[in-house]
């Protein structure tokens, strides 16, 4: 770089730093600015040889960073300076974690730390671990030191989300599907709202740019109608919200691109039938003492000029969600005929929604008990000490919580209980504590005996019944839902296999010696391969109970005198060659292969996933299975997002390159309003198509409205897009949906 590009370069990397301070949510002292000068200028020295991908400076991420901590997450001097040095221990050799201390105090030290061994795990590959889980699992465990470490990734992870151009696509979409698995729930259950929403569209925008482009074009199309729709609305009540001298505002709140694409997703319908695309939002001014009465006089108003929806009441002012939020939320009938969402909130209550952390504890009063972020916190670490679960199954525990939405349940004694929704009364035994989850032999709900997986409703009131001869056993796993409670009866589970085990194993060893076979590290191999298990506690433990018998051990030892033989016929068996009736089913052979993988694109054995079932045209991945070769899986397989964020090092690119030779089953499903001919119609239409099969048809008609499911053999995504669009225009049917 030239002096005058340095120069440049300078001048901006200041200007980046004063508006970083112009923009703090908190009033920040003289002292808060001398102590985040002094992480600026550590931060430029530890960065000062290290450029981004984009070729700019590396500081100006930690400056972006710590922008979105001080604006829009609101924390503290503390917290901007952290947001600051984020990176200093890891990328500098110059600066250690004592360093931090002696320069900032124990707290930023602590931040940094957390932030640090975030990121500092070792790059090591092994088929049987998730690193990136391990990873998760890391960031995860670090909330019990400081929940600010966590935020502070957060709006690392937003940065990084928002200057993802310069990257590969394959690293794109990694980033992008572990921001959508993890970073967004994760924001949200913090109650960083607009920040879980940024992260869910950038994520869209790199896993499906398409369809993200195509809705943010028609939501620039329909902004003009949609802010026409909200002076119309507002029009009608303003005049009497003014009678009242209510100080307030009302706009209109988009639906986010990601909640646009899930709802056309679940609804099976296009973006013009999206009909709740915006929520009108009145937000009020109030001092404490009359804030709740003033929402409900709003609420008052609204549904005096428009019908409410009477199940969409929302009322999370009586009971605040675990994030804290506070609102009303009502849909009502509006002008044109149109549903529409009303939220009502005052000015703090919007505070917290788009603030959340930071705005919680600006208008938290000392005397107030524990806040419910912590209190969630605590019992988070509660439901995961356990620190033998499979990384895996720690961030699916994790997340079970994440997103849930909540109910509200009473103890015998009258106190309230937050639970995620679907909860069952098993759950709430162990909600209440650990050991009456563990001796739980009974429910009561509204005083009626239920079973332990009933679910529970709002303002139900449970009483646990318990005994001291009680135990989980494997069913309480399908009773339970949250994380806490299936965390707790595993390790119970976990302990009692290994002690049946422990028995199995000299069981196991006493009826070897009587076949003539010793008990050693290569039988043990060879058993659990031969029973086709995955460890030698899963074979121990089949022994102790009994499902491994002497008969099966027999059969076992004879295998092991004809293995020659055995690896003959298994040499023979490879070269047979397939019917063509196979290829129906779930894998399709070398024989019939229409994939390639890889930049080399090579033909490689393969199986299609039977939770997706791809067809030829649909966009694919391939997984690395331990024990099942390559599985193919579309794109937005229901799968994909955990695969591609768990064990992204196992995803190969993957796509159709010749599907003539070979014909798929695909399954579609229509409905519409029933008529005479209307299964001709269908029927003719797809007896039309040479290049396509009807194997099966059923439909069924109730109230003059049918439904039917056809299974039909394709070569291809095309010739089935085709078909659907012809079936779509018979008279009468309302969708066709390929399942």
């Amino acid at each position: 770089m030239t002096e005058e590009e340095i120069g440049k370069e300078n001048a901006t990397i200041t200007k980046a730093y004063k508006e970083l301070l112009k923009v703090s949510y908190t009033t920040l002292t003289s002292d808060d600015k001398k102590l985040i000068r002094k992480a600026f200028e550590v931060a430029l020295d530890g960065h000062k040889n290290q450029r981004r991908k984009s070729g700019e400076a590396y500081i100006f991420h930690p400056i972006a960073v710590a922008k979105i901590v001080a604006q829009e997450i609101g924390l503290d001097a503390t917290s901007i300076a952290a947001a600051l040095l984020h990176d200093v221990v890891e990328d500098s050799p110059d600066y250690e974690i004592v360093d931090i201390e002696k320069q900032f105090g124990k707290t930023v030290a602590t931040i940094v730390d957390g932030l640090t061994k975030i990121s500092s795990l070792s790059k090591e590959k092994d088929m049987n671990v998730s690193l990136q889980a391990e990873n998760f699992r890391k960031m995860l465990l670090t909330l019990n030191d400081d929940v600010r470490v966590i935020i502070i990734k957060i709006a690392d992870r937003l940065h990084n989300m928002q200057t993802m151009d310069s990257m590969r696509s394959d690293k794109q979409e990694k980033i992008a599907s572990e921001t959508l698995y993890i970073y967004a729930p994760l924001a949200h259950r913090i109650g960083l709202y607009n920040i879980k929403t940024k992260l869910e569209d950038l994520s869209l925008k790199y896993t499906e740019p398409d369809v993200y482009n195509d809705i943010l074009h028609k939501i620039k199309e329909s902004k003009e109608e949609q802010d026409l729709y909200i002076a119309q609305f507002s029009e009608v009540i303003k005049n009497s919200l003014d009678k009242e001298n209510l100080a307030y505002t009302i706009k209109g709140r988009p639906k986010s691109i990601f909640s646009i694409r899930k709802k056309m997703l679940k609804q099976g319908v296009s973006f013009d039938e999206v009909y709740d695309k915006f929520a009108i939002r009145i937000i009020y001014e109030s001092d404490p003492s009359t804030e709740k009465f003033l929402a409900w006089k709003i609420y008052s108003i609204v549904t005096d000029h428009f019908r409410p929806n009477p199940i969409r009441l929302r009322d999370w002012i009586s009971s605040p969600k675990s994030t804290g939020y506070e609102a009303l939320h009502i849909t009502v009938m509006g002008p044109k005929g149109r549903w529409v969402e009303v939220q009502i909130r005052s000015e703090r209550m919007n505070e917290i929604a788009e603030k959340g952390y930071a705005a919680h504890y600006k208008y938290k009063q000392e005397s107030e008990k524990e806040d419910n972020l912590e209190d969630w916190i605590n019992k988070l670490q509660e439901a995961l000490e356990n620190p033998e679960t499979n990384a895996v199954d720690f961030v699916e525990q994790f997340k079970l919580n994440l997103y849930s939405k909540e109910i509200f349940v009473f103890t015998p004694a009258g106190e309230l209980k937050s639970l995620p929704k679907g909860a069952t009364s098993l759950d709430f035994a162990f909600n209440i504590h650990t050991e009456v989850g563990m001796k739980t032999r009974g429910a009561k709900v509204n005083g009626k005996l239920v079973p332990l997986n009933h679910v529970l409703q709002s303002g139900d009131q449970v009483d646990i019944l318990t005994s001291e001869m009680a135990k989980p056993n494997a069913n309480w796993l399908d009773y339970a839902t949250t994380a806490r409670a299936r965390s707790k009866i595993k390790s119970a589970l976990k302990e009692d296999k290994k002690r049946i085990g422990e028995e199995g194993k000299e069981i196991l060893r006493r009826k070897l010696k009587q076949l003539k076979i010793n008990l050693n590290e290569a039988s043990i191999n060879e058993l659990v391969s031969f029973f086709k298990l995955k460890t030698s506690l899963d074979l121990f433990y089949r022994v102790g109970i009994g499902t491994i018998d002497n008969n099966m051990l027999k059969d076992y030892a004879s295998s092991r005198s004809n293995a020659l033989m055995s690896f003959i016929k298994s040499k023979i068996s490879k070269k047979t060659p397939i019917k063509k009736e196979e290829i129906e089913k779930d894998e399709v052979t070398t024989n019939y292969d229409s994939l390639v993988f890889g930049k080399e694109e090579e033909k490689l054995d393969y199986k299609l996933a039977s939770c997706c079932n791809p067809i030829p045209g649909d966009d694919v991945f391939g997984f690395l299975t331990v024990s099942e070769g390559i599985k193919v899986h579309k794109k937005n397989c229901p799968n994909a997002l955990s695969l591609q964020s768990n064990y992204a090092y196992r995803i190969m690119l993957a796509k159709w390159v010749d599907s003539s030779q070979q014909e798929f089953l695909a399954q579609i499903v229509i409905t519409g309003i029933d008529h005479i001919g209307l299964v001709n119609d269908i029927t003719k239409i797809i007896s039309e198509n040479m290049h396509v099969n009807m194997k099966s048809i059923s439909f069924e008609s109730d109230g003059g409205v049918f439904s039917g499911k056809i299974n039909l053999v394709v070569k291809n995504n095309t010739l089935l897009k085709k078909l659907l669009d012809k079936l779509k225009k018979i008279n009468g049917i309302d969708k066709v949906t390929r399942l």
